[in-house]
């Protein structure tokens, strides 16, 4: 995959209210698809839809137990994410007669 590709994978993970949600409820620690579901409210193929998406793009990881998933934030992808928006937002890559350029 190329590092474009990668890009776009990440973007897609974050543009959805509910891939938002979830990701702020992993952000606490690992969470069973069941708790992800009661708190969301939304249905179980809806929830492994977005779980896809997210695993995919590298941000989140499952882990099988009996008939439930359970998932977490992966360091790595993390890590990744915030390289990736510290690169975007650097100021060398802001053109120099933007306004949002500091100093």
């Amino acid at each position: 995959m190329s590092n474009e590709q990668v890009i776009v994978c990440i973007f897609k993970a974050l543009s959805d209210e509910n891939r938002i949600r979830i990701l702020k409820m992993l952000h606490s620690g690992e969470k069973c698809a069941c708790k992800l579901l009661e708190e969301l409210n939304i249905s179980q193929p809806t929830l492994s839809h977005h779980m896809k998406i997210l695993c995919d793009a590298g941000i989140v990881n499952g882990r099988k137990e009996g008939k439930w998933t359970h998932y977490s934030m992966c360091c790595e992808g993390v890590r990744k994410i915030r390289a990736l928006m510290k690169d975007l937002l650097s100021a060398e890559n802001i053109p120099t007669d933007c306004e949002c350029k500091e100093g």
